[in-house]
């Protein structure tokens, strides 16, 4: 029986300890690679490694630099989302991984999306969670964050920055949650996210990617012209109690990508604490297909 149990491990990328999770074969052609959102990291995807490996696929989770285990990079780095990419696709190549499968959540999306528009022809197909690529997604709740992208000053940003605090992260895996679903997610969660994005000067740093969000946003035309010329596979799994991104944003992905197949959770925004079986249960078949 093949060993599906998942691997912890590091690796030192330019300088930056980059922990990781891998489950499956590391001989096989195509790898599923799981990109987490703020504020959490690889242990988001603990309940989903193991049933992907079984599909034969290689599949690797990443801490991004700032995030979980990884190393904090230095104050003074241009750390955003071009640069996460930059250092994911430096450890993609240290590890040999050309063909892959790309799980896209929040700000995970910013970051697979680079990876994706550089070299679609890597890009076997996206599954994509709760995490924006369109304005449809980006309600009335973005107004004060937009404000503050379009004049980061201090009077903007104190409009926004009660999340950027321990309530904040417990609130974002609890917030427009129905109790009968927030009792499930269990509190450690956000006691290591806390731990892991506030120690030093990490919180600083986390303002910088907030703020480049707005490059993230800016890139939505260039997203849907990769969608309609590159027709990725995708599947798109969405948990319809978020409160962060518009339910509208998945028929927003349907347009760009008409063939795509969609399925709405009674879940949240990390919708893997809740629903990680049955996002498994989904995954399966897709994974397996796009492998071959």
């Amino acid at each position: 029986m093949e060993d599906t149990r998942i691997r912890h491990r590091h690796a030192d990328i330019a300088g930056h300890r980059l922990m990781y999770r891998e489950a499956g074969r590391p001989d096989a052609p195509t790898a599923l690679v799981l990109l987490h959102g703020f504020p959490s990291s690889s242990q988001m995807f603990r309940d989903l490694m193991e049933p992907m490996a079984a599909t034969g696929v290689r599949v690797l989770a990443p801490d991004l630099p700032g995030f979980g285990l990884s190393s904090l990079p230095a104050p003074d780095t241009e750390y955003g989302f071009t640069w996460l990419a930059d250092v994911v696709e430096a450890w993609l190549a240290a590890l040999g991984v050309e063909d892959r499968i790309l799980f896209l959540h929040d700000f995970g999306a910013a970051v697979g999306y680079h990876l994706a528009t550089r070299s679609p022809e890597t890009v076997r197909g996206l599954v994509v969670q709760n995490g924006n690529a369109h304005e449809d997604g980006l309600g009335e709740q973005w107004d004060a964050s937009r404000a503050y992208w379009a004049d980061p000053t201090e009077e903007n940003r104190g409009k926004i920055d009660t999340w950027m605090t321990y309530e904040g992260t417990r609130h974002q895996y609890l917030w427009g949650m129905p109790d009968r679903l927030a009792e499930l997610v269990p509190p450690e969660t956000w006691e290591l996210d806390w731990r892991a994005i506030s120690r030093d000067h990490g919180l600083d740093l986390q303002w910088k990617l907030f703020t480049d969000y707005r490059s993230h946003v800016a890139r939505f035309g260039e997203i849907r012209d990769y969608h309609r010329e590159h027709r990725p596979e995708a599947l798109i799994i969405w948990g319809v109690h978020d409160p962060f991104f518009n339910l509208d944003e998945v028929p927003a992905f349907r347009r760009s990508l008409p063939h795509a197949e969609s399925h709405l959770l009674d879940a949240g925004h990390y919708l893997l604490e809740t629903h990680s079986r049955e996002c498994a249960d989904l995954m399966r078949p897709f994974v397996s297909r796009i492998a071959g």
